[in-house]
């Protein structure tokens, strides 16, 4: 049973719609009425409406042949040139990932972090904004910081940004293990990104975006030379796709999001919540501690202590009992083991079969 933070289990009608025959995207006009639906139900689990473009204060989504991390790199290569001053705010891996993205491609990052374990520093953001010669033209965050499981309160450092720049700097936000499982203000976000893998329990192979007209504009000021890394070309897809789009993907993200309506979005955050709660019910009875505090812990991942013993649970886990678990990542991969309670896993008794064997192998 695959209970990791993404991937994540793809259910039976997604693997049946992939299974369907092939369309040729490029000429069959069959895979852009896909596509179009495709992102309409996307807009309606990003909170907007897909009726309103972004020209008119909406959001324009589209989805990009690639894996999540392509969508962190696009939105930086689109936005970020030369000279360019990007404020990465961080409390963890891929936040401070944004920064490296940002240097790569010639930018000047200013990495504003806090301890993995700790909230996002709001002072040190506050502090930043005004300290002299301040003059970001970009800011950086993540919403679930996936390898400790933080859900991230971008909302209050969004207020920050807003109050000290009168929303003149443009934001990118990660939202990629969060959307489909918690509420994002994509309303309040110029670049919010996402993926197929991870609360939509579709496969890797899709990186989603809502983009705001801001930000479609400073991207045609920058006029980025790059291709698969480049939200450009997608805002305007009617004369065909800037490459071969990944079909049996788009065909099952598709289907994958079509379920996920159907429960409905109260609904299916409500299911995270219920499954997260409850892991870490089950978690205290073993004296398992959270990474960040419950109150913090995202719905769609739990992070648990387990100083030095992380690899060897997931193996017997695997071996044993055939729950597939995930480590910690980077400095954690020895001290932390995942449940990634989120999309298709996100049900109390999933959660409840996972913790049994991780009681057993304790």
């Amino acid at each position: 049973m695959l209970m990791t933070p993404g991937p994540t289990a793809v259910p039976e009608p997604v693997r049946d719609a992939m299974s369907r025959e092939l369309i040729n995207p490029d000429v069959d006009p069959r895979f852009r009425e896909i596509y179009d639906r495709l992102t309409g139900r996307l807009a309606t689990v990003y909170g907007v409406d897909p009726s309103v473009p972004a020209a008119e204060g909406g959001r324009d989504v589209v989805a990009l042949g690639g894996e999540g991390i392509l969508g962190l790199e696009a939105a930086v290569a689109s936005l970020v040139e030369p000279g360019t001053e990007v404020l990465c705010l961080s409390n963890g891996l891929y936040g401070e990932g944004f920064a490296d993205f940002v240097e790569s491609y010639g930018g000047d990052a200013t990495l504003v972090a806090a301890d993995h374990d700790e909230p996002l520093p709001l002072d040190a953001l506050d502090e930043a904004l005004t300290a002299d010669g301040a003059d970001f033209d970009l800011a950086t965050m993540v919403h679930c910081e996936t390898p400790t499981g933080t859900l991230n309160d971008v909302e209050a450092a969004l207020d920050r940004i807003d109050a000290a720049a009168d929303s003149e700097i443009l934001t990118v936000v990660d939202a990629v293990s969060s959307l489909g499982g918690v509420s994002v203000p994509t309303d309040r976000i110029d670049v919010c990104l996402g993926a197929s893998q991870k609360c939509f329990s579709a496969p890797p192979g899709l990186a989603t975006a809502a983009v705001s007209d801001r930000a479609w504009a400073a991207m045609e000021a920058r006029d980025p030379h790059e291709l698969y890394a480049n939200f450009l070309p997608f805002r305007d897809v009617s004369d065909g796709f800037p490459y071969t789009h990944l079909t049996t993907e788009v065909v099952a993200l598709d289907e994958a999001l079509g379920l996920l309506l159907d429960e409905g979005l109260d609904a299916v955050r409500e299911r995270h919540a219920a499954a997260a709660r409850r892991c870490r019910e089950r978690g205290a009875e073993l004296g398992l501690e959270t990474v960040p505090s419950p109150e913090r812990s995202s719905p769609t991942v739990t992070a648990f202590e387990v100083p030095g013993r992380a690899e060897a649970l997931q193996e017997r886990l695997r071996e044993e009992y055939d729950v597939i678990l995930a480590t910690g990542l980077g400095d954690g991969a020895e001290d932390i083991l995942r449940v990634g309670h989120m999309g298709h896993n996100a049900r109390v008794e999933r959660v409840e079969e996972t913790m049994d064997a991780l009681a057993d192998v304790l």
